[in-house]
């Protein structure tokens, strides 16, 4: 069978399916976080006072590209499960779309060594807004909304 017929127009319809509630979802986990840092982890730590954010274009920035990454990873999640029911499978793509955007902020805290703690919760928060889309997408797959990619 030719590889390409595998992605008909219904596949990338419940690609795309996976990548906008993954985007939404990480959109949203990352505003609850966001919130929660400036309000509660900076209030009470003083070594986090870099987590204050303030609405302005800089937030508007960061929550676009926290909810690409959100649709990028809903869209290779799909892919790279598929059908199985290997954990080390779903495991593995949160923590490499995790591991990277959380390392490159961290990567950003060592040039700021006053700041080095906040961007280490900022790369845990990483994880978890990954985390949390994937369990969105795997629900979502349970309930039909989604089907999952089909490889044959």
């Amino acid at each position: 069978m030719n590889g390409s017929s595998q992605f008909n127009p219904t596949e990338r319809l419940e690609s795309i399916k996976a990548g906008i509630l993954a985007g939404i979802v990480v959109a949203l986990v990352y505003a609850i976080a966001t919130l929660a840092n400036s309000l509660l982890l900076a209030e009470v730590f003083e070594a986090l006072v870099g987590l204050q954010s303030k609405a302005d274009v800089n937030l508007l920035v960061s929550g676009a590209i926290a909810s690409l990454s959100g649709c990028l990873f809903g869209i290779t999640y799909r892919y790279i499960i598929r059908s199985d029911t290997n954990s080390h499978l779903n495991d593995g793509a949160v923590l490499a779309f995790g591991l990277v955007r959380g390392l490159a902020q961290v990567d950003v805290g060592l040039k700021f060594p006053d700041a080095v703690w906040s961007f280490g919760i900022l790369g845990i928060e990483s994880i978890l807004l990954f985390a949390i889309a994937r369990f969105t997408l795997d629900l979502a797959m349970q309930l039909g909304w989604i089907k999952p990619f089909t490889s044959s």
